[in-house]
């Protein structure tokens, strides 16, 4: 883990976002530690934003929490994603391919 002075604004949304699925999946700091396999503080320390976590460690807590861990750095980035994509799919596919048919 990376100590640091200064809360960056990605550090801040990483940390509201890491308590919102967190209070959300009613896991506290100490079972989320227990399924990341680090201690209750390593948790403490990254919600109270003294330390960063590592990648590996990212992907532990969006793992334990259910999440995708984009989730964790912008809320639902992983829905609006697919969203997106299933949109694209069933709306705008189906017009090119119609459009395609009619002018080649």
């Amino acid at each position: 883990m990376l100590k640091i002075g200064n809360v960056s604004d990605l550090q801040e949304e990483f940390i509201k976002n890491l308590k919102y699925y967190r209070n959300e999946k009613k896991i506290s700091q100490e079972k989320l530690a227990e399924s990341c396999d680090c201690a209750t503080g390593t948790i403490g320390c990254i919600e109270c934003g003294r330390t960063l976590p590592s990648f590996e460690m990212i992907d532990k807590i969006a793992t334990a929490l259910g999440v995708h861990p984009a989730d964790l750095f912008l809320r639902n980035a992983s829905s609006t994603v697919r969203n997106t994509k299933s949109v694209l799919k069933t709306k705008l596919l189906p017009q090119i391919e119609d459009f395609i048919e009619k002018e080649l």
